[in-house]
């Protein structure tokens, strides 16, 4: 009896690994010329936009659907795209010193997707949640993308909204300072991520 106990339970699991899914795992490399971030940030009195470059990067995607991933930024490229000339050099070098970025100290910020989840909210059809490292501190966050794959290609547009008081950057922040007044920049700042990526 044992003996056909045995036989008939071989014969389920082969039948059940016969039904089982292939999971197919593929990497695409994130190409930077084919990528932006733009970021745009407000104070009181006003507000400023621009873009930093990306560097590194590579996309998961599995059974033809984005699994995982992770890219990092070159915050030592910081530029300021709605001024010119003095004032924009001057808010650039102010952005990459230590009241802000730091970027001689942290030249990298990295994000890194621990999440995946499918989403139908306007222009987005994917929710990513990932673990995003800016001088020095991680913390999670997760934003609303638009992802398309494609015969090998990938492309992505998301909008991340990031505290930065949660990174440690400090300056005109109320959540530090008091008595501020109409000299306060506001803590959260948007990125807006485009990716492109293939084989």
């Amino acid at each position: 009896m044992k003996q056909y106990l045995s036989i008939a339970a071989a014969g389920l699991a082969t039948v059940l690994l016969a039904f089982t899914p292939a999971f197919e795992t593929e990497t695409l490399t994130i190409k930077p010329e084919a990528s932006t971030i733009e970021w745009y940030a407000e104070k009181v009195t006003g507000k400023h936009n621009g873009v930093v470059s990306l560097g590194e990067g590579m996309i998961e995607v599995t059974n033809g659907k984005l699994s995982g991933g992770k890219f990092n930024v070159d915050m030592t490229s910081i530029v300021v795209t709605d001024l010119e000339g003095e004032y924009q050099k001057k808010l650039e070098g102010h952005l990459k010193s230590p009241d802000f970025f730091g970027v001689e100290e942290f030249p990298t910020a990295t994000f890194v997707i621990t999440n995946v989840k499918p989403m139908d909210e306007g222009q987005f059809n994917t929710r990513i949640k990932g673990d995003l490292t800016i001088k020095g501190t991680t913390q999670s966050v997760d934003f609303p993308a638009k992802v398309e794959i494609k015969e090998g290609k990938f492309a992505a547009y998301g909008e991340m909204k990031i505290d930065r008081s949660k990174f440690n950057v400090r300056y005109g922040s109320k959540s530090f300072f008091d008595d501020l007044g109409d000299k306060a920049i506001y803590d959260e700042f948007l990125m807006k991520v485009s990716l492109g990526a293939k084989r």
